[in-house]
């Protein structure tokens, strides 16, 4: 027998962690409303470098106690009226009575908004506890239901894969999940988070629990760490040392942080890809080139906006 024949047979390359993507992926993006009209310039070219990926929708969010109320409702109509982009408006239960939440959601109607993402929201100061307004809705359950007898809204609501910090356990969490969504929720969005595993079995125990409405991976890509942490507590999510490790030492290299936190992001919605996920929300903090970048590796491409 020849040398050769003796010699070991290499293993297959591995193939790169993007190369079968194929362009099935949906996408959509939240904003905030911008305070300042540089703020205001700033969001306006991150839409206009987002529309041509056609996402699904794009969100603007409500501040807590509805303090961007005004804010928010004017960025939604304007993404109506001068985009070819589905807006769909932020909308919470905190410090407003049921009849002030109906006159919202039918103004919202009226501009031609059909999707509200319905949420609880947060006491208008930190550290304050939630309680609901004596006239108004509840909780975001209850806000669901409202909302559907207002007209036929297309409706998401946020879900929590590492539990969220008020509730009792994971059991009682997932249990406010599936009210949200027997009350007519058509979708989850999740909140941020940096294990795939994570993601993972949160979906399993919903499936479990007889939740059938779509989840969808909510993705933070990091370029601040301190404003990332003081999110996470907001929201339950864990922080992993190996993340902290990979932004030391990158305060005064902006553009490094961007590479590094664009690779992390990319990883996880690799991973996530690889496990079935087909829809990914990115929470852009109003910059786009983040989400534009890692929407490219996943084979989402620009087309032609049409009018």
């Amino acid at each position: 027998m020849s040398p050769a024949a003796l010699a070991p047979v290499p293993p297959p390359e591995p193939a790169p962690l993007f190369a079968h993507t194929c362009g099935d992926i949906g996408v959509s993006f939240e904003f905030f409303p911008p305070k300042t009209d540089a703020m205001a310039d700033t969001l306006w070219r991150s839409i206009e470098m987002l529309a041509p990926l056609h996402p699904r929708f794009v969100s603007v969010t409500y501040g807590a106690g509805g303090s961007t109320r005004e804010r928010t409702h004017a960025t939604v109509e304007r993404i109506v009226r001068e985009t070819h982009l589905p807006a769909a408006a932020h909308l919470t239960c905190v410090d407003a009575t049921r009849g002030e939440i109906d006159e919202i959601a039918r103004e919202y109607w009226d501009i031609g908004v059909r999707h509200i993402v319905a949420l609880r929201g947060d006491p208008p100061e930190p550290g304050r506890p939630y309680e609901a307004h004596p006239d108004g809705y509840a909780d975001a359950a209850a806000l669901v239901e409202g909302l559907k007898k207002v007209a036929p809204f297309e409706i998401s609501v946020a879900c929590y894969p590492e539990t969220h910090p008020q509730a009792s356990c994971p059991d009682a969490d997932l249990d406010n999940l599936k009210r949200k969504v027997d009350a007519g929720a058509d979708r989850a969005i999740s909140q941020f988070f940096f294990s795939a595993d994570s993601f993972f079995r949160f979906r399993d125990r919903a499936a479990a629990a007889g939740i059938r409405a779509e989840i969808v991976p909510g993705i933070l890509p990091v370029s601040n760490v301190s404003q990332t942490r003081k999110f996470a507590g907001l929201c339950g999510a864990a922080i992993p040392a190996w993340l902290e490790d990979k932004f030391e030492g990158l305060d005064e290299l902006p553009a490094a942080r961007q590479l590094v936190a664009a690779t992390i992001a990319s990883e996880l919605c690799g991973q996530l890809y690889a496990g079935g996920v087909r829809h990914f929300h990115f929470y852009t903090l109003n910059r786009a080139e983040l989400a534009y970048a890692i929407c490219h590796l996943l084979g989402v491409r620009a087309k032609a906006v049409t009018a």
